[in-house]
């Protein structure tokens, strides 16, 4: 944790007043030999700072005038937390010299202002920090920060006999005769200063002012943006009951009763944040019933397009009722013009017309529909209805145990366990029984790494190596069906195969060797640095070098984002890809499979199949439920991806180490984007895998893509209603976090499926043209 001091009263406010000193960015090295140079530089340099002040007269002027701040940044302990932990003997070394230094800095202010008594000393922290290293997330580890504070006008530590807190803080640091305060952001602390009762009930009065303005402000806002008749105001806080609290926390100080004085302005404040509250969330039922509107409207029209495209539903309805009201546009046309004049009245923010006038032009394509939702209805009448409610049932099961894996990482293990049975209740268990059992295994495999802890907790440079071997061997299977398949020992198919081998030796060698520096406290070395990058930047290039036929292209992917993935690893992670690739190609064959017993025709082998750059349009064929289930299970393996080896939704399950292959200077951007990568890997992967998919079945990727976001909506309309504004920090953030990933999956799916288009497609040739292909 970055820790500060914070001294001498305020900051003056104009004039040349302010003086900083700093490292270069580039000190800040995860891989350094000791970090603890960081706060030794900030200590030194203060001690030097206050030594030439007495040397020189205009600064030592300005030190001696009133409202003076020291501000101390001591990074070393942060630094030391990330790369080292905070249980490893590096950071217990960094506090106990932070404890020395501290006391030595203490001494050297006193002596400089002659022991006046006037300073006062803030020792705090702006995080925490979990076991394994990282912050970000709601965890106490990461929240709750120390504040330690004395020197002039700081109440000295006081005994007690007892004191009750949720937390075991207190017995864990041996502090449980000595009371514990603790402090709500915007709130004073009085009973921590050592000041008069008088102070204190001003400072309290003063408090209660400044957060009741705050109130009032926002209060008439409300009401100036809303219509007199339709304004419902905070009736806890009436105008008459501010002026009666303000003037009775008045009287009490005037008569010398300052406890009294202080509990009502402590009540005062309490109204007030609770009457902020309640008009920031003044619209919230109105705007979430527009936004309720808007998911459910574009989640039918979707359906409608989809059931449009492939189903002839309007057969036998007349002409008359094929064709729309003319009445229905003038109708949707004059409720926005209503609307828009309501908000219009009310000056409220572009925003607002946005949540309610988006929903309109939605649900008059709806109801555009009508003869084909008539015919959908038709169709589902003829449906048995337990047949009917037992899909329902099942499709709802489904998105729930994908709602709650947001929660719950084990429920992806239940999901996963529960695909491997598919087989077992289909034909396919007695049509392509290796196939079947391939799936089963594969499926358990991949479920047990929702129940290992969240990656970075517990690094294991082996099992990085281990997923490099296991790769290396798959591969050795792979080059010996390319040297069968092809007449010449030596062509392009094996040497690219090869290099690519290669590039995993690389990525293992420079991945222990790297470990092994750092270890020693050599730093990072140059070589391994070069070699990182080089890999990097050829995965995204040797796939385009393969063949275009199915298997050997998305072999080739999945090598090349292993190499870079083994460099970005730091544990079990690594074999997560190569046991979700294994999934993902046996996923193909059982969809293969499963074609011999649908009505499609046609079936053509794996082997041969070849990605084109343009699917035929007219080989796409009618909707079945198989494709409802293509499209669940695309959802499922992506939210696999989000959550299979952490949580990617929380900041602290990023861990900096995974990047040193790359660099152990801190560089945010450069590490933001390397760790980008690392989790964009999984979901390349799997979209990779689902456009062969798509292109086996032969169904149209836009009805496919429309499924997957019918499926994300629902879900998302789900996590709308979980958001929360109160809580814990871990609970409101977990809550948004989880809707905006929701939210964000079809602009994702979008980016994921052009560059799986890219890399599955896409040719490139070292020597010539690329070769034609037929498909």
């Amino acid at each position: 944790m970055k820790m500060g001091i914070l001294g001498r009263h305020f900051l003056g406010d104009s004039g040349n007043h302010i003086f900083t000193d700093s490292y270069d960015a580039s000190s800040e090295d995860f891989g350094a030999h000791d970090v603890t140079k960081l706060d030794t530089w900030v200590f030194d340099h203060v001690k030097e700072f206050f030594h030439a002040a007495r040397n020189n007269q205009s600064l030592l002027s300005k030190l001696n005038g009133d409202r003076i701040v020291f501000f101390l940044h001591l990074l070393g302990i942060d630094t030391n937390g990330h790369a080292h932990r905070p249980t490893s003997r590096e950071y217990s070394d960094n506090i106990k010299l932070v404890d020395k230094e501290l006391k030595e800095i203490e001494a050297t202010v006193k002596d400089f202002y002659g022991n006046d008594g006037k300073t006062a000393f803030v020792f705090t922290a702006d995080h925490g920090m979990t076991d394994w290293g990282s912050h970000g997330a709601g965890h106490p580890l990461e929240t709750c920060t120390p504040f330690i504070a004395w020197g002039a006008g700081i109440r000295l530590p006081q005994k007690v006999s007892a004191q009750n807190f949720d937390d075991s803080y207190l017995q864990e640091w041996k502090l449980e005769n000595w009371k514990r305060q603790d402090i709500n952001q915007g709130i004073i602390p009085v009973d921590m200063l050592n000041t008069s009762d008088l102070f204190k009930a001003e400072s309290m009065f003063t408090n209660a002012v400044q957060i009741l303005e705050q109130f009032k402000v926002k209060m008439t806002q409300k009401k100036e943006a809303t219509l007199s008749f339709l304004f419902t105001p905070f009736k806890s806080l009436s105008d008459t009951k501010q002026a009666n609290i303000l003037r009775k926390a008045r009287y009490y100080i005037k008569q010398k009763k300052y406890d009294e004085a202080v509990s009502l302005c402590r009540e005062l404040i309490d109204l007030a944040l609770r009457g902020l509250a309640y008009y920031h969330t003044y619209d919230r039922l109105f705007l979430a019933s527009n936004v309720v509107l808007g998911f459910v409207g574009w989640i039918s029209y979707a359906s409608l397009l989809i059931i449009k495209s492939h189903c002839n539903l309007t057969r036998g309805v007349s002409t008359k009722a094929k064709n729309p009201s003319r009445l229905l546009p003038y109708t949707f046309v004059a409720i926005g013009l209503f609307v828009a004049l309501l908000l219009l009245i009310q000056a409220c923010p572009w925003t607002y017309y946005v949540y309610c006038l988006l929903p309109l032009p939605i649900w008059y394509a709806v109801l555009r529909e009508i003869p084909v939702i008539q015919g959908f209805v038709t169709v589902l009448l003829t449906f048995r209805p337990w047949c009917f409610l037992g899909y329902l049932l099942l499709f709802i099961l489904g998105v729930e145990v994908l709602v709650l894996s947001f929660f719950y990482r084990y429920m992806l293990t239940a999901g996963l366990v529960a695909f491997a049975a598919w087989p077992l209740i289909t034909p396919l268990w007695t049509r392509a029984k290796r196939t079947s059992l391939s799936w089963i295994l594969f499926c358990f495999l991949l479920a047990v790494f929702p129940l290992l802890p969240v990656v970075g907790r517990e690094p294991d440079i082996f099992l990085v190596v281990g997923a490099g071997l296991l790769v290396l061997l798959l591969s050795l299977f792979v080059v010996t069906s390319v040297i069968k398949r092809n007449d010449s020992f030596i062509n392009e198919e094996l040497v690219l195969h090869l290099l690519q081998m290669l590039s995993i030796v690389l990525s293992v060698c420079v991945v222990y060797g790297t470990h092994k520096s750092l270890l020693e406290k050599q730093g990072l070395p140059l070589l391994n640095q070069i070699v990182s990058w080089t890999i990097l930047a050829s995965s995204f290039v040797t796939p385009l070098l393969s063949p275009p036929v199915l298997f050997d292209r998305l072999f080739s992917i999945l090598l090349a984002s292993m190499s870079t993935y083994l460099l970005l690893s730091t544990g079990y992670e690594a074999l997560f890809p190569l046991v979700l690739s294994c999934l993902m190609f046996v996923w193909i064959h059982m969809e293969q499979e499963t074609l011999q017993q649908s009505v499609v025709s046609c079936k053509q082998k794996v082997s041969t199949i070849q990605f084109a750059c343009n699917t035929d349009v007219t080989q796409c064929r009618d909707l079945y439920l198989d494709d409802i289930r293509r499209a669940f299970f695309l959802v499922f393996f992506l939210v696999t991806a989000f959550f299979g080896t952490g949580n990617i939704a929380s900041v602290n399950s990023f861990d900096p180490s995974s990047v040193y292959c790359f660099l152990t200077v801190f560089s945010p951007f450069k590490m933001g984007a390397l760790i980008m990568w690392k989790i964009l890997i999984p979901f390349v992967l799997v979209m990779c895998a689902f456009e062969a998919v798509q292109l086996t079945t032969q169904l149209s990727s836009k009805s496919l893509f429309l499924m997957v976001i019918n499926i994300s909506d629902i879900m998302a309309l789900h996590f709308f209603f979980l958001i929360k504004d109160y809580g814990s920090w871990l609970d409101i953030g977990t809550s948004i976090s989880h809707y905006v990933i929701v939210m964000s999956m079809t602009i994702f799916m979008v980016f994921l499926n052009c560059l799986a288009q890219m890399l599955t497609t896409k040719k490139l040739s070292l020597c010539g043209r690329p070769k034609s292909h037929i498909t």
